[in-house]
C-alpha cells in the first residue's frame, strides 16, 4: 500500500514568523520560511492518519486538505504537538465513530489530563467534544494495513516516540537517539528529522548534530523539521539533506 506524507508544519513551538520579531527570517519573502507547528498527514489510499495534532491544525487542514481522520499517532504531549486536538471533533460528526489515538502511556496520560473535559462524563454539550479512544503502544502495531514501529528517542529527559512505516521514518523533538533505536531505523529510505537551529540546544538536535545523525542512519533522503527562525530555508546543506517546509509532499513505500 503506497504512503503519501504531507508535512503540515515544519516549525518549532513558537511558529515562524515569531510574534513581534523583525529578524531576517521572520521578515523573509520566501514562503518556505513561514512555518506552522510540526505534524504530518499520512495518506494510505483513502485512509488518513495524523501524526500529532499541532496547535495550527485547523489552518493546516484548510490549506492542505484533510478529508477525514482515521487515526492519530502522538509523538509526545508538548503543547505544540497536541493543542489542535479539539479540531478533530468535526471528523467524529462526519465519520460517526471515535478516533483511535496511539502513543506512549505517558503521552496519553498527559493528553487525558490536558483535555480533561474530553474524557469527563459531563460537560461541554453545546459544540460537542472529540470522541477518542486512547491506545497505549510501545511495540510495533498494525494500523490500516500498515505496521507502525515506535522509535524511542530522548528530548532532554523526556522520552519521545518517532515512528517508522516501511521505508519512511519521522523523528522529531530529540537530542539523542539510543543505539537500539538506530537499529530500528536501519534501512530507512526517507527520514524526517529534528534540526532546531545552528547553535546547540539542550533538548533538540542542532543542524550540525542532525547532519551527523542523518549520516549514521544513511537514508537516501533526509528532510529536517522543527526549525526556529535562526534557520533560513536557503542555508547550505550537504547532498542528501534538505530543510523541510509546510506542504512538502513525499511518496514513500
Amino acid at each position: 500500500m503506497p504512503l503519501r506524507v504531507t508535512m503540515l508544519g515544519s516549525g518549532t513551538s513558537t511558529g515562524i514568523p515569531v510574534i513581534g520579531c523583525t529578524c531576517r527570517v521572520c521578515r523573509s519573502e520566501n514562503p518556505r520560511n513561514k512555518r506552522w507547528r510540526p505534524g504530518l498527514k499520512l495518506e494510505m489510499e483513502e485512509r488518513v492518519v495524523l501524526v500529532d495534532t499541532p496547535t495550527d491544525l485547523r489552518e493546516q487542514a484548510l490549506r492542505f486538505g484533510l478529508p477525514r481522520v482515521d487515526a492519530i499517532v502522538f509523538t509526545h504531549s508538548h503543547a505544540d504537538h497536541i493543542f489542535g486536538l479539539d479540531d478533530v471533533r468535526i471528523f467524529n460528526f462526519r465519520q460517526r465513530a471515535p478516533i483511535p489515538c496511539y502513543g506512549s502511556e505517558e503521552a496519553l496520560r498527559n493528553i487525558r489530563r490536558a483535555f480533561a473535559y474530553v474524557f469527563e462524563a459531563e460537560g461541554q454539550v453545546g459544540g460537542g467534544k472529540p470522541q477518542l479512544d486512547l491506545l497505549p503502544v510501545r511495540e510495533p502495531f498494525p494500523l490500516l494495513g500498515r505496521t507502525f514501529i515506535p522509535i524511542p528517542v530522548w528530548h532532554g529527559e523526556m522520552e519521545v516516540f518517532g515512528y517508522r512505516i516501511g521505508g519512511f521514518a519521522y523523528v522529531t523533538d530529540c537530542n539523542r537517539i539510543p543505539e537500539s533505536s538506530y537499529q530500528l531505523l536501519a534501512g530507512v529510505e526517507i527520514l524526517i528529522l529534528d534540526a532546531l537551529r545552528h547553535r546547540p540546544h539542550s533538548t533538540h538536535f542542532s543542524v550540525e548534530e542532525a547532519i551527523a545523525a542523518a549520516g549514521r542512519i544513511g537514508a537516501r533522503r533526509t528532510i529536517f523539521t522543527h526549525m526556529t527562525h535562526e534557520v533560513d530555508h536557503d542555508d547550505p546543506l550537504p547532498a542528501g539533506v534538505e530543510f523541510g517546509y509546510d506542504g512538502l509532499i513525499l511518496d514513500a513505500d
